[in-house]
């Protein structure tokens, strides 16, 4: 699996979880049968495709987004000019979700990728406005990381 369809199956757990935060046994039962159902639609690799070794990769990344739910959260809000959480698509607010963890919180990634990376899935998932929302929310949050003191 490529890390763009890892970035892919993450995004799609992350926007059904979405739907089932109000309970921590409803959200784990979700994601298990998340690889046991196809249907990931529009995803370059069906869920039910995915290898077992795989599977908990984005198992283990979208449980490393979903550890920093809040604080991204709060930065999507500080950030976000008229746009808080409460008021976004839940397709544009798991991209930046996403977005944000690999820009601020995986060292692995480098920033461009990170950005280029979530603006691509807002153009793939997302309505006509989402990659430009999308970019401008994440670009900010580099400039403000890139100025922030050590």
């Amino acid at each position: 699996m490529t890390r763009r369809e890892l970035r892919e199956h993450v995004f799609n757990e992350l926007f059904t979880s979405d739907f089932y935060l109000s309970s921590e046994e409803d959200l784990m039962a979700q994601r298990d049968l998340y690889f046991t159902h196809a249907g990931g639609d529009g995803l370059d690799l069906s869920p039910d495709e995915v290898p077992e070794e795989e599977q908990d990769e984005v198992k283990e990344k979208t449980a490393a987004v979903c550890a920093k739910l809040s604080e991204i959260d709060s930065l999507l809000d500080a950030t976000s000019v008229g746009w808080k959480t409460d008021r976004m698509s839940r397709t544009d607010l798991a991209i930046l979700r996403l977005g944000v963890y690999e820009l601020l919180f995986d060292d692995s990634i480098p920033a461009g990728v990170a950005i280029n990376e979530a603006v691509l899935l807002a153009k793939k998932f997302g309505g006509d406005d989402s990659s430009s929302f999308v970019n401008g929310i994440l670009g900010k949050l580099q400039r403000q990381a890139e100025n922030r003191p050590e």
